[in-house]
């Protein structure tokens, strides 16, 4: 009966293999245009991704093994597909140039993986060096559902390669992000601001949908260099 018994790195391990089969079916809807509806199953994605992580605290469960499927799950839904969603939505019409450029989130998200496999000491972080993978797809397919309508408005097009470019190098830079805090009442009250800009972007979410949600992955992302830049120059020692 010991063959059959089911061990706790079986729950999140199941969320992690529906994390990388949303990435999957989001390229094939993105192959027969329903371009909406594979950028919803990158959410879903996302969605999964986070409820692994939990699960795997929850069960006590985390180990070297879930890590590594969930890079490679990762790798897969918040590389391949939204990079394959540009190119089809987009990226196509430049042909050689475009599957250059809209390979770039992929290729960026595969090496900001391998970092973090690397450098990774211990489960729990207080921040992510680089932008998460799941943010930068996130980022990208947000802009998609939000202004995609049988093609980009031509005011917008101009920010789409610039876009791209700044999330992929992102990516595999060294900006420190934040983790999502632990919910607290201790945690709240040592940094009440973060919360209280928590809950202002949970209003955005809930008022905007999709689109606030790109808003909020702007803020962070810009909140991210800024903070990087003012580090910078007051760490810097004169002459």
């Amino acid at each position: 009966m010991n063959r059959f018994r089911i061990t706790p790195s079986v729950i999140p391990n199941l969320f992690t293999a529906m994390n990388m089969f949303s990435g999957f079916f989001s390229i094939i809807s993105a192959s027969q245009g329903n371009y909406t509806y594979a950028g919803w199953l990158i959410i879903i994605a996302a969605i999964f991704d986070t409820l692994d992580g939990f699960m795997a605290r929850l069960t006590k469960s985390s180990s070297e093994l879930g890590v590594e499927l969930d890079s490679l799950s990762d790798v897969v839904s918040f590389g391949v597909a939204p990079s394959f969603l540009l190119y089809s939505t987009y990226f196509n019409q430049f042909e050689v140039f475009g599957v250059i450029i809209s390979s770039l989130p992929m290729i960026a998200g595969g090496f900001r993986l391998a970092r973090f496999n690397v450098q990774l000491v211990g489960f729990d972080k207080s921040y992510f060096t680089g932008l998460p993978i799941p943010s930068a797809a996130l980022v990208l397919v947000c802009f998609n559902l939000s202004f995609y309508k049988n093609g980009y408005p031509e005011e917008l097009k101009i920010f789409i390669i610039p876009m791209v470019l700044l999330v992929s190098f992102l990516m595999v830079s060294k900006i420190k992000y934040d983790t999502l805090p632990k919910f607290s009442l201790n945690e709240m009250k040592k940094n009440p601001l973060l919360y209280i800009a928590y809950l202002i972007a949970l209003v955005v979410l809930i008022l905007f949908t999709v689109k606030g949600l790109f808003f909020i992955f702007v803020f962070m992302i810009a909140f991210g260099i800024f903070r990087q830049i003012f580090k910078y120059f007051s760490n810097k020692k004169p002459e």
